[in-house]
Order: C-alpha cells, then sequence, then structure tokens
C-alpha cells in the first residue's frame, strides 16, 4: 500500500486539500471493508501512539484503542490525572518527551492552540481527537456514514445542520462538507452562526470543489436535505448558565418528526453523540424538569426511529480513525 500523507499531522480539515481529505474516506472504506472480511493487514505493526484526553470520552478513546489494537499498534491512555502536561508541566515539554517515546500522539481537550502546540514541538504526527474549534475525526465518520447511507455520490449530498454552529462541529461539518463538493446548509440562529472567516474558507474550498454553502437562521433550508445533523445545545465545560439561553434560542430548531418530514421523508438522522434524547440521564432528567422537554436537542422518537444511523455513525469512528492513524503512521504490512 501506498502511504502518500506518511508523517503528515491531523489537526484540521483546511491542512489537507480537497483530494486529500476524500483520499481518507477511500483509506477508511477500504479498511472497513477488510475488517468486515476478516482480511484486514496490519500496518501499525510495532507502533506507539499515545492518547491525551483532557475531556472525557467514548467513542474517540475506543475508537483510537480498537483501531490500533486492530492494526498491531500499542497505545497509552493519559487522562488529567495521569500526567502534568499545562499544570506542572508544559505543552511544549510534555510534547518533547512523548515524541521521544511515541509515534504518534492522539490529544482531545480544551484548546486547538494545544493539539498546536503538541503538533509544534512533539516532532511526530499528532492526531485532534476534538477541540474547541475543530472536529476532524468526526468529520470522516459523517462522510463514511452519508456515503453509506446515500445512493448517490457524495458531490450530490445534501445535508443540514441545526444547532449551535459556533464551534467544533458546525465549523468542520461547514468546511469538510465543502471540500467534499456537497451541498451543505448550517441551520443556526444568527448568534450561533459560524464566524464570518470560517464561511469565508467554506466559500473559498466550495469554490474548487463545486460545493454549495448555505448558512442562514431560516428552517426552510432543511427541505430537501438527504440528512440532517444536530448536537447537544451545551457542550462539556460550559457553565450551567448556558442552558437558559440557548434553550430558549434553539427550542425551534430541535429535531423531531415534524422537522424530519420538513426535509423529507428519505431525509436520514446523525448526531455525534452523546445526545439527550430522553430523560434517563441526569442531564436529560434536569432539562424535563426545568424545561418541560422530554429530550433537547433530538426528540426520542427520531433518534430511535427508522431513519436514524446515529450507531452506523458512532463505529465509523474507529474505521475512520483507523485510517487516519495508517494514513500518517502505516508501512507495509
Amino acid at each position: 500500500m501506498d502511504f502518500p500523507l506518511n508523517g503528515r499531522s491531523f489537526l484540521r480539515e483546511l491542512d489537507f486539500t480537497n483530494d486529500e481529505w476524500a483520499s481518507y474516506l477511500d483509506l477508511a472504506a477500504h479498511l472497513k471493508a477488510a475488517n468486515k472480511a476478516g482480511t484486514e493487514k496490519q500496518y501499525l505493526r510495532g507502533r506507539r501512539i499515545a492518547l491525551i484526553f483532557e475531556k472525557m470520552s467514548t467513542r474517540t478513546r475506543c475508537a483510537f484503542e480498537v483501531a490500533a489494537f486492530d492494526q498491531g499498534a500499542h497505545t497509552t491512555y493519559l487522562d488529567p490525572s495521569s500526567s502534568h502536561v499545562g499544570y506542572k508541566e508544559s505543552v511544549a515539554d510534555t510534547a518533547r518527551v512523548l515524541g521521544r517515546m511515541f509515534d504518534g500522539i492522539q490529544f482531545r481537550g480544551n484548546y486547538q492552540t494545544t493539539v498546536e502546540q503538541l503538533d509544534e514541538w512533539a516532532g511526530v504526527p499528532v492526531f485532534n481527537g476534538l477541540t474547541d474549534l475543530w472536529h476532524p475525526t468526526q468529520m470522516l465518520a459523517d462522510a463514511l456514514t452519508m456515503k453509506e447511507h446515500s445512493t448517490k455520490p457524495l458531490s450530490e449530498t445534501s445535508f443540514a445542520y441545526v444547532g449551535d454552529a459556533r464551534f467544533n462541529m458546525g465549523r468542520s461539518l461547514l468546511v469538510s462538507g465543502a471540500m467534499l463538493g456537497m451541498d451543505v446548509r448550517i441551520v443556526a440562529p444568527k448568534s450561533l452562526q459560524p464566524p464570518a472567516d470560517v464561511v469565508e474558507v467554506a466559500q473559498d474550498r466550495a469554490a474548487e470543489s463545486g460545493a454549495r454553502v448555505t448558512v442562514t437562521d431560516e428552517l426552510d433550508a432543511v427541505e430537501g436535505a438527504d440528512f440532517l445533523h444536530t448536537d447537544m445545545w451545551v457542550s462539556m465545560g460550559e457553565s450551567a448558565d448556558a442552558w437558559d439561553e440557548r434553550v430558549a434560542l434553539l427550542r425551534p430548531y430541535r429535531v423531531d418528526e415534524a422537522l424530519m418530514d420538513r426535509a423529507g421523508a428519505d431525509v436520514k438522522f446523525m448526531h455525534c453523540l452523546p445526545a439527550v434524547h430522553d430523560s434517563t440521564t441526569e442531564i436529560g432528567k434536569q432539562v424535563l424538569d426545568k424545561y418541560g422537554l422530554e429530550g433537547c436537542e433530538v426528540s426520542g422518537d427520531v433518534f430511535d426511529g427508522p431513519r436514524s444511523v446515529v450507531f452506523d455513525q458512532a463505529e465509523n469512528r474507529m474505521h475512520t480513525i483507523k485510517a487516519v492513524m495508517v494514513a500518517s503512521l502505516g508501512r507495509d504490512a
């Protein structure tokens, strides 16, 4: 196998050309098919990968660990209590230490600047598992899922994201969709839309790929979409005070059966997870008690309904993260 992206870090979508970004999907589809067929080759045998987590994780941690295991690599998990990074030791010093022991470093945490500092100082590829500004591993999983659940090529596929679009999911969906030539609709209240500079660079990439980019607060924009995405209304680390404002702004953008029907009979529902879709969790109970909502950003009948592909999407985190590591660290099996 050729590895044209060998040695490259994976910090954000915009670090790659449109064709390079699409190549990750081709590699992920190949690795997934081989995994399902039992013919997967180990391109990461003997590689050592550090996994730094400032934020809690289910899918990202498990995806990196299982993908590494499948490929013959070894991982070391570092949570906030397992290292001195940012507390007694600078990010630069941590990077220089880990770069001498590991072949690659994954970071999931609060700030994009941290993952960029790791990349600057480590001397080995660094992978962004999520920061405040970008979520590139999720984007590959989302794109692979849309490719699998559409009868059309991605360049003829449309999706709408509804919700708070200022940060990682809104930004990354906008940019990734533009790079893949898709019909991208970001639907959010004006105060929760992506920054102007991100919209501008997405439009530049769309001009190269033939994509269509729409950013609006009008819910009519979901009509005809092949996929409808959303995310939690309040993210990890935000103040509890944010709930009042966010619920007031986003209640009309909640994904329920009516909004799904407005998009179209064949629309599929997507969510990066975790989702507040009922009152069985602590947050779900609080939302029900305070705001009278059974489920928050998505209703339970949509989340668990026949048009939901969220668990295929979650599984694809593993296959696409495997592609990221193989592309960067792979060697012939």
